[in-house]
């Protein structure tokens, strides 16, 4: 009987191995699949979710382009090439950015960019009142929103730069994207010094709330004497996809229950923060 079983097993194993052999030596049919064959060789123990994952992000980086995943102008954190370094430090210090785009005249003149441990250089050796923001730029690499994520890595990896500004058809510029930005599309959310810390979901600053999507809805309910529903919805972040209805972008809005939800980091298969502000507060704000 043993005999039998590992005889069928290994039959099993060869009909697998040759299905998947067959679909890798000519092209596949189509994406789905070969995802369908990659589900079916993890399921069988041949690799990890954590590997599959990858795996499935590697193959939408493909598909994606630039404009899906880039830091919009509005969001970008730039500096001014004619400030001193007293006017610079307070914007580097409060993003927790290592390299900032320089501008000149506009937003759309970018004209280098400036890495924060060249100032921070100056400050050591005590020397920033010779310090010139010209002699330290970097050359800016600029990209079409319609460039391939694959593309584009392969292009980070091999100049070994580590940020790209991001211009439209009409040569403005759109928005910038890291490499870290691409990388997160295949490994998932890459968290620093900078995010919410381990075990803390919610971060209120001046009447905003950064929360992390994965928040329990009972705990923002009780933060923000709020009545979402905590049997439909475990998450906050579930509550927010259900009222989309769809995988939002970043920097995508929605008003829900008198309360504005921002999406700040978020890819093709999860949200990972947000932003929560008041619509009233919002409005009283923008009429003052």
């Amino acid at each position: 009987m043993n005999e039998d079983a590992h005889s069928t097993n290994g039959s099993g194993s060869r009909t697998w191995l040759d299905r998947l052999s067959q679909v890798l030596q000519g092209d596949p049919r189509d994406r789905e699949e070969l995802l369908t064959l990659l589900r079916d060789a993890q399921q069988r123990g041949l690799f990890g979710v954590d590997a599959l994952t990858m795996i499935e992000g590697v193959l939408q980086v493909s598909e994606m382009q630039v404009r899906d995943i880039m830091v919009p102008r509005s969001r970008m954190v730039v500096l001014e090439r004619d400030a001193q370094p007293d006017e610079m430090i307070p914007s580097i210090v409060a993003s927790g950015h290592s390299r900032f785009p320089v501008i000149g005249d506009s937003r759309d003149e970018v004209v280098g960019i400036l890495l924060a441990k060249d100032l921070l250089r100056a400050y050591a050796e005590d020397s920033t009142e010779h310090f010139r923001v010209k002699e330290c730029l970097r050359p800016p690499v600029f990209v079409p929103e319609s460039k391939r994520l694959n593309v584009l890595l392969k292009e980070f990896r091999s100049s070994r730069n580590h940020l790209a500004v991001v211009v439209n058809e009409y040569g403005g510029v759109a928005g910038m994207v890291t490499i870290e930005d691409v990388l997160e599309q295949i490994v998932g959310e890459i968290e620093d010094e900078h995010d919410i810390d381990e075990g803390s979901y919610i971060l209120e600053h001046d009447g905003q709330y950064t929360v992390k999507a994965i928040t329990p809805v009972e705990e923002i309910n009780e933060v923000l004497m709020t009545s979402f529903d905590e049997e439909e919805f475990d998450t906050i972040g579930g509550v927010v996809m259900n009222a989309f209805g769809h995988m939002p972008k970043r920097d995508e809005s929605i008003v829900v229950d008198g309360l504005i939800f921002t999406v700040l980091r978020s890819d093709n298969r999860r949200i990972y923060l947000l932003r929560i502000s008041r619509k009233q507060e919002q409005e009283e704000s923008l009429s003052g």
